[in-house]
């Protein structure tokens, strides 16, 4: 059995392509190998993430879907309740883009449109909660990561610890109680992985269409080591001996 489980929130003719794409970034950025992390895809409300006591940690990619649309598809219901059952997880639980939103959401925050970010670098600085999280050990007060999102939490609870913040964005990276993270970034992608996302995602409104051969240009210029490290991180506290 894996030792990790990489859930996939991807649905449609793409949905397939995406979810091994997310999965191989995955496995790029923290050096596991392919038999170490299982992919599990939830496409459909007959697919279910289930028991995850045997895995060291659960890591759930990003999606197209959003918090704040007008109306839920009976598809996003059942990715909501999906997701409600790893806030009690008996494992740690790494939540990326969308899993802002909903974690957010899910613990008595709101959601809304004040900071998005079109695809492309962003600024993630840590806070002093940060600083003190073991994901951040030895980390600098603050470095770059590959983002894209319309949407992003306005208001959260108190007892939610914001980890990072940014000039663009409020949150960037949050913990709930002592075992589930979200980036509000793609910390699992370098720059080949960020276009492959932007190709999967050309016109779903992630940036300017007219943008898109200088956003790529620049894509190798920014460094995301640090970003790419959070996963790895992720995972060695994932495999610690409690």
């Amino acid at each position: 059995m894996a030792t990790f489980l990489f859930v996939s929130l991807r649905n449609g003719a793409i949905g397939p392509e995406v979810a091994a794409a997310e999965r191989r970034d995955f496995l790029d950025a923290t050096g596991l190998g392919e038999d170490e992390v299982e992919l599990r895809v939830i496409a459909h409300t007959s697919d279910v993430i289930g028991d995850v006591s045997a895995y060291a940690g659960v890591v759930v990619g990003g999606s197209s879907l959003n918090v704040t649309n007008a109306e839920y598809s009976e598809w996003q219901c059942h990715v909501h309740r999906e997701l409600q059952e790893l806030l009690d997880a008996p494992v740690p639980v790494f939540l990326i883009c969308f899993g802002m939103s909903w974690l957010v959401s899910a613990v008595g925050g709101t959601i809304g449109h004040s900071a998005p970010e079109a695809s492309g670098p962003t600024l993630v600085e840590l806070t002093t909660a940060g600083r003190h999280d073991a994901l951040f050990d030895g980390f600098p007060d603050s470095f770059f990561a590959f983002t894209g999102h319309t949407e992003n939490p306005e208001t959260w609870p108190a007892d939610l610890a914001v980890l990072a913040t940014g000039p663009t964005c409020p949150i960037q990276v949050a913990r709930w109680k002592d075992h589930v993270w979200a980036s509000q970034f793609h910390a699992e992608m370098d720059a080949a992985a960020m276009k492959a996302r932007m190709d999967f995602y050309y016109d779903y409104g992630y940036f300017p269409l007219t943008e898109y051969d200088t956003i790529v240009a620049a894509l190798p210029s920014v460094d995301v080591k640090w970003a790419n490290e959070i996963l790895r991180r992720f995972v060695a506290l994932c495999l610690r001996p409690t």
